[in-house]
């Protein structure tokens, strides 16, 4: 269970005085129907090998080409006008593209349809920029996660389960696997759980050279069932995927590396133990080596091996054991020295970088420091720097930084207090920023990599003045101290014309699930145009970030291990407690609403804390562990039948009998990641315990509950509720 993101990013609140006059009224149909606070940002855009350009698809329509120096455009490379296939008389949508090594040839996805949260099939396309020409990748269905060969000769995908390579010359296709089989084999693309909860879905990888590939391949065919209804028909129909529950069978997983010369595939040396999982495989900077990680069971002890390519034989290079479990980052990157590379670890209790030796010689710690480095952006070799994001100035900020590959050095190159998010140029020339705080909605600036800004492509200045008509109020942050003498960090937004010597009531926003946090000096993280709807209504909406949030260290990060909700629910119901002593809080009207793990600790807080919320929404929430995944479950939990009283102790459906206030639960019948199972379930407990509560389910929807107008009902049903009950 990743963060749970809205998939519109909505505002936070402008910087304006309390009692600024409110010029107009928020209204539903402004965010959900209009999306009138919606942002404007800079997305899909390509690096060139060159360093000096970048592409860029625009308005959906043409794929430009941009300077980084003057942050001009150069041209225009196609239009989606142009992208005619044969027979059609309309040219096609461009849903994602990339770009062959030499960028002659462009690889388009076009009619994409979603699988799950992060998986998708589409048709491809070749177009030849040289000679104009569009040609379909492949026949015979839908094809997903297509990628370029090095040379840009070949393209490889996946179809029904098996990896395919289509020779672009001599249009040969040539079927590298054949017993994928639905619910069964997957070769090339990862199961359910991988998917969400080790983050990646294309899972076969050429090597530098192309004369190579390495593959995943799952053998899924004894992990459980679960049925899911669509109800899309006289005679409701089942959808049946694999889906692993806490302490359920998973996956074997098996990789391979495919020799594209001799049409041959070798299986990878892994051991003998089979419950185990392979997070990352990543081929080295030397074509004939790969990386691969692999996992125990409880995730606590990760080992790195190397494996060559022509025999599948590995040697161990890297191992790391943690008391608790060790988190997967994509912070790995090899040196062209083909004798380093450098990744993240807790192991000092922080976050930080280092250098480690696939030659057994000593590692090198780079950063230092009560702080947590959040992401590697990359090795500048030229320079001998490695650039990187870091919550070293608060939990709450992210910035910029470099260091040298010896750890001296360490500098901060960006300038403005909030969140940074750099995305670097080929050769780390330059990099395109994307900047926000919790009032300031994207700044985004092409900059030099000293940090000198070239050229602000973004600025947002519209949507300023828009804030400012509407009366906007800041989001301001503040901190206190819980009875266990833990400080927490919170984020306020008052109403505009807030009086202190007045009651109000205050409206909880919580996700509070590992590593995740809520209160970031950053822009529309979660429903900040609701929230602001709200605050004009006469209400204060606060959050707060509990014990297990992220950006604090290992230990406050993992001290909720075995035990969630535990430390979670008793630090929402403190805040609770602080707030009603607030002179200006109604201490008999505190509500607290949260989605997906928030859902579970808004339900935690309305029962256990039932002397504190008088209303509570809970919109798709975990209400037992034993119902969820295995991979983020057993994570954090361990295995159910080593830690049963964890897994009980802390589910909300044991305490539904000290149900006291206005509850709504809200969930999608057809959510495939936490299952409506589990509100069938607290709905079990809630009658007989003879509580009264409301609910509304969607049929169809997902874990987003979204599409058409269901968004908007939504949030008309939430409102409706906190106006009605709180």
């Amino acid at each position: 269970m990743k963060r749970f993101f809205i998939s519109i990013l909505l505002i936070a609140g402008f910087l304006f005085s309390a009692s600024a006059q409110v010029l107009s009224q928020i209204t539903l149909e402004d965010i959900w129907q209009t999306y009138k606070f919606f942002p404007e940002t800079k997305s899909d855009i390509v690096h060139m090998k060159d360093g000096e350009h970048y592409f860029q698809l625009e308005n959906d329509i043409m794929i430009n080409q941009y300077e980084y120096k003057t942050g001009t455009k150069t041209g225009t490379i196609v239009r989606t006008s142009e992208l005619i296939p044969e027979g059609a008389t309309e040219g096609i949508s461009i849903d994602e593209f990339a770009f062959s090594a030499d960028e002659t040839k462009i690889l388009i996805a076009t009619a994409t349809v979603q699988i799950y949260r992060h998986s998708s099939v589409s048709d491809y396309y070749i177009y030849d920029i040289t000679t104009k020409k569009l040609t379909k990748l492949s026949d015979g269905g839908k094809q997903r996660l297509a990628s370029f060969s090095p040379k840009g000769n070949k393209v490889g995908f996946v179809r029904d389960n098996n990896i395919f390579i289509k020779d672009i010359a001599t249009n040969k296709e040539t079927q590298v696997t054949t017993d994928g089989l639905y619910n069964n084999i997957i070769n090339g693309a990862t199961d359910w759980v991988y998917e969400e909860e080790f983050g990646f879905t294309q899972a076969w990888f050429w090597s530098a050279d192309g004369a190579k590939l390495a593959y995943y391949r799952f053998d899924e065919s004894k992990v459980k069932e679960y049925d899911m209804i669509k109800y899309d028909s006289l005679y409701p129909t089942v959808y049946k995927y694999k889906y692993p529950k806490a302490g359920e069978d998973n996956s074997l997983v098996d990789i391979y590396i495919y020799d594209v010369t001799a049409a041959k595939s070798t299986k990878v040396d892994l051991g003998t133990e089979t419950d185990v999982y392979v997070p990352r495989i990543k081929w080295t900077e030397d074509a004939t080596q790969l990386s691969v990680f692999k996992m125990n069971r409880l995730q606590n002890n990760l080992e790195i091996f190397i494996a060559d390519a022509a025999t599948g034989k590995t040697k161990s290079v890297y191992t790391e054991k943690n008391k608790y479990y060790v988190d997967i980052t994509d912070n790995l990157f090899f040196a062209s020295d083909k004798k380093s590379f450098i990744y993240t670890s807790e192991k000092d209790g922080y976050s930080h970088i280092y250098l480690l030796s696939l030659e057994g010689k000593p590692e090198v710690q780079l950063t230092k420091g009560k702080w947590d480095v959040t992401e590697v952006k990359g090795i500048d070799e030229k320079n001998k720097l490695v650039y990187f994001v870091s919550a070293e100035e608060s939990p709450m900020d992210r910035a910029l930084y470099s260091v040298k590959l010896d750890g001296t050095g360490k500098t901060k190159i960006s300038i403005l207090k909030g969140t940074n998010e750099p995305d670097f140029s080929v050769g780390y020339k330059y990099f395109i920023n994307n900047y926000s705080d919790a009032n300031t909605p994207f700044v985004v600036t092409i900059n030099k990599a000293s940090g000198k800004v070239i050229k602000t492509l973004v600025d947002n200045e519209a949507l300023v003045v828009l804030m400012k008509d509407y009366g906007f109020t800041k989001k301001e942050f503040f901190k206190f101290t819980t009875s266990e003498n833990v400080e927490l960090n919170a984020w306020i937004i008052k109403p505009a014309n807030f009086d202190p010597s007045k009651k109000y009531p205050v409206f909880m926003y919580v996700y509070g699930g590992p590593g995740v946090q809520t209160v970031e000096n950053s822009w529309g993280y979660f429903d900040f145009a609701w929230a602001e709807m709200l605050a004009q209504k006469g209400y204060i909406v606060i959050s707060v970030d509990n014990r297990g949030t992220g950006a604090r260290g290992e230990e406050f990060k993992k001290c909720t291990y075995l035990q969630l909700g535990k430390l979670e629910t008793a630090d929402q119901i403190e805040s609770a407690k602080y707030l009603s002593n607030l002179p200006y809080v109604d201490a008999n009207r505190i509500g607290i609403f949260g989605w997906s793990f928030g859902g579970y600790m808004s339900t935690l807080c309305m029962t256990k804390g039932a002397d504190y919320f008088k209303m509570g929404i809970a919109v798709a929430p975990v209400t037992n562990w034993r119902y969820y995944d295995n991979i983020y479950t057993e994570r954090f939990m361990g295995l159910p039948k080593d830690n049963a009283s964890g897994y009980d102790d802390n589910s909300p459906i044991n305490f539904v009998k000290k149900l006291k206030g206005k509850f709504l639960l809200v969930h999608g019948t057809a959510d495939d990641n936490v299952h409506f199972q589990n509100s069938m379930e607290l709905v079990k407990a809630l009658v007989t315990a003879n509580k009264q509560f409301d609910s509304f389910f969607y049929p169809n929807k997902n874990h987003n509950i979204a599409g058409g107008i269901t968004r908007y009902h939504l949030y008309k049903k939430m409102t409706d509720f906190i106006l009605e009950n709180l």
